[in-house]
């Protein structure tokens, strides 16, 4: 039984390693975005469209706290800013929780996302410096959330399969 979140910024590799943890150690992987979409029935860009952030975060809070109460064990990838309303990083330090923050450097996200900028609306119209810009401002920000996650794990310069060894050895 093991309740592993995975908190990080977008495009940090939450879903990807929560995916490959979830296979070695044998518990089903969620992301709570899908989770939302799949409540809610829409898109997360359309959710923010048509309902606006505040109906968002109320929703992503109510469904995150659901789904950590209600489930036994799991891998839970969170939204980048999850943990940043609605006084949610106090449930990362739960005890019956492990959570790991996934610690990129803004150059790492900036190349990771500029691939990915037509897939994420947020971003979709930045160019490369308005986007390290925007990276920088937002980690800022949120690192304080982050950094409430029991455990963090530098990504800079590892493969995938090296970051969830990291995780492995602390859960141990």
């Amino acid at each position: 039984m093991a309740k592993i979140i995975l908190v990080g910024y977008m495009g940090s590799g939450k879903t990807t390693i929560g995916k490959m943890l979830s296979e070695y150690v044998g518990i089903p992987f969620y992301d709570l975005d899908d989770i939302i979409e799949k409540y809610i029935g829409k898109s997360i860009p359309t959710i923010f469209l048509e309902n606006g952030e505040v109906f968002f975060r109320k929703m992503e809070h109510k469904l995150f706290n659901e789904f950590v109460k209600d489930n036994d064990s799991f891998v839970l990838s969170l939204g980048g800013g999850t943990p940043c309303y609605a006084n949610n990083h106090l449930l990362l330090q739960n005890s019956n929780i492990d959570s790991f923050y996934l610690k990129n450097t803004v150059e790492e996200l900036v190349n990771r996302l500029k691939k990915e900028k037509q897939q994420r609306p947020l971003i979709s119209n930045l160019t490369e410096v308005e986007l390290k810009e925007y990276i920088s401002k937002h980690l800022f920000e949120r690192n304080y959330f982050y950094f409430q996650s029991k455990h963090t794990i530098e990504t800079e310069n590892k493969s995938e399969i090296e970051i969830t060894k990291d995780i492995i050895e602390k859960l141990a």
